[in-house]
């Protein structure tokens, strides 16, 4: 009995060690879960006016993260709450802190993407 007592003591103890060196050795980093929301009044979100086509669209996002803006020309941007990166089609990025609005009303850029910091 003392025999048994003593393996599932071991056991234990290897699996938690194994555990713990898991949780030791891997890597922390931020979820990357960026939104595309709702646009609503008084809300801080990302808010971005574009168009494509002869179609007009305005589209809003929330969280940190990076996706693809279908290389749309954006008119306006209003940051929110959020710092921003959007990237265009030349090839450069561009940082506009929060709480930032930015018209283009000559030489709008053509976005291939956006990135909430």
């Amino acid at each position: 009995m003392i025999s048994r007592t003593k393996k599932a003591a071991r056991s234990m103890a290897v699996a938690l060690a194994a555990t713990a060196a898991f949780t030791i050795t891997m890597p922390t980093s931020p979820a990357f879960a960026i939104d595309h929301v709702t646009c609503r009044g008084g809300e801080n979100y990302l808010k971005i006016w574009s168009h494509k086509d002869g179609a007009d669209k305005v589209d809003c996002y929330a969280n940190r993260g990076k996706t693809s803006f279908g290389d749309r020309w954006v008119d306006k941007i209003s940051t929110g709450n959020n710092d921003l990166i959007y990237y265009d089609a030349n090839g450069d990025s561009v940082k506009i802190a929060r709480w930032h609005e930015i018209s283009f009303p000559n030489r709008p850029p053509k976005v291939r993407a956006i990135e909430i910091l």
